[in-house]
C-alpha cells in the first residue's frame, strides 16, 4: 500500500488545453484551470486601459502578457520554497513552525541560482512592462488630442455655418485628419462631443464655480 501511495503517477496529456490566441494568433498550452484565470486576466487589462485601433490593443495584450508572466515567477519562486519543505530534514527541531523556517532557508541556500535568476526574471520583465505602458500612454494621449482638435475644429465650423444660415454636415464637410492618419473618428462621435462641450460650456455660464475665499494674513 505504502509504495502505491509514494509512486509518482504519470501526468495525463490530455489534462492540457492548446488554444489560439485572438490577438496574437499564437499557440497556448495551458491546463483548463489556467486557461480560465489566462483569459480573465487579458480582459481586465484590456478592459482597464480601452484600447482603440490596432496599435493600442496589441501593446495592451503586450502589458497582459507581461505581468502574466510575473504572476507565474512569483508562483514559481513561492512553489520552490514550498517544494522545498517536501524533502527530507537533515536537521529537525521538532517544531513544525521552527522546521518550516530550516527548510526555506535550506531550500534558499541549495536553489539561489535559480531562484536569483527568477529575480532578475522578474527584473526585466517589469521594465520591458513599464516601456510598453508609456508608449501606450503616449498613444492614447495622442489620440485624445486628435480627437479635441478635431471637435474645436468641427465645432468652430459648425458655428461658422450657423453664422451663414446654413448646416454643417460632419460627414461631407469635415476632413479626416491628416496629423494623426492612424485615428478614425466617426462623425456621430464627433456630434455627440460637439453637442456635449456646447451644453457643458451653457452650464458653466449658468452655474459658475464659486470663488474660494480669501485668506487673512495674520
Amino acid at each position: 500500500m505504502e509504495d502505491q501511495l509514494t509512486q509518482p503517477k504519470p501526468r495525463d496529456p490530455r489534462a492540457l488545453n492548446a488554444y489560439r490566441h485572438g490577438l496574437t494568433g499564437q499557440v497556448l498550452i495551458f491546463t483548463p484551470e489556467d486557461e480560465v484565470a489566462y483569459k480573465a486576466h487579458c480582459q481586465n487589462i484590456h478592459e482597464y486601459y480601452a484600447p482603440v485601433g490596432g496599435m493600442e490593443v496589441e501593446l495592451v495584450q503586450e502589458i497582459a502578457d507581461d505581468r502574466w508572466r510575473l504572476k507565474h515567477a512569483v508562483a514559481l519562486i513561492n512553489n520552490s520554497f514550498a517544494l522545498g519543505m517536501t524533502r527530507p530534514d537533515t536537521i529537525t527541531a521538532h517544531h513544525p513552525e521552527i522546521d518550516a523556517a530550516f527548510a526555506q532557508t535550506r531550500t534558499w541556500h541549495d536553489d539561489a541560482k535559480s531562484i536569483a535568476l527568477l529575480s532578475l526574471y522578474q527584473q526585466r520583465i517589469k521594465n520591458k512592462e513599464m516601456k510598453t505602458t508609456a508608449l501606450l500612454l503616449q498613444l492614447q494621449h495622442e489620440r485624445r488630442e486628435a480627437l479635441k482638435q478635431a471637435v474645436e475644429e468641427a465645432a468652430l465650423l459648425a458655428r461658422l455655418a450657423a453664422s451663414k444660415g446654413e448646416t454643417l454636415h460632419i460627414e461631407r464637410d469635415l476632413p479626416r485628419l491628416t496629423s494623426y492618419p492612424q485615428f478614425d473618428f466617426s462623425a456621430p462621435e464627433i456630434g455627440r462631443l460637439i453637442l456635449h462641450a456646447q451644453r457643458l460650456a451653457e452650464a458653466r455660464k449658468l452655474f459658475p464655480k464659486p470663488q474660494k475665499p480669501l485668506r487673512m494674513v495674520a
